[in-house]
């Protein structure tokens, strides 16, 4: 079971950090993606972390800005994001994929957390 938490309304510029907890022992079994779907729009790959933290991905819209990172020993993800825009307003979706590598499909995954609204204001 994953728990997404984190978000909230910031003004453009800002930074948050959110958090996806996993239960369970085998966290380091999954891969872990984080995507968003922002009103009227499909769900959108974000950024995504191999099972031991190797090498990450991110959309192109958010490199330089958002940093995924995960802690093993707390079954938790982490995604930074920082300097905020109106057009990263979404609700975030945290989801595991077992013995993924992190691909940007949604279908990928098995598991996913419920959404954490964020809101950018200009």
């Amino acid at each position: 079971q994953l728990q997404a938490f984190g978000g909230g309304l910031v003004q453009a510029g800002a930074s948050l950090r959110l958090s996806c907890a996993a239960s369970g022992r085998t966290f380091s079994s999954y891969a872990v993606g984080w995507f968003r779907q922002a009103p009227g729009k499909v769900r959108e790959f974000v950024a995504s972390i191999s099972r031991f933290g190797g090498v990450p991905s991110y959309v192109d819209s958010v490199k330089g800005r958002f940093t995924i990172s995960r802690d093993n020993a707390k079954n938790t993800v982490y995604l930074q994001m920082n300097s905020l825009k109106p057009e990263d307003t979404a609700a975030y979706y945290c989801a595991a994929d077992l013995y993924g590598t992190g691909t940007g499909s949604p279908s990928d995954y098995d598991h996913w957390g419920q959404g954490t609204l964020v809101t950018v204001s200009s």
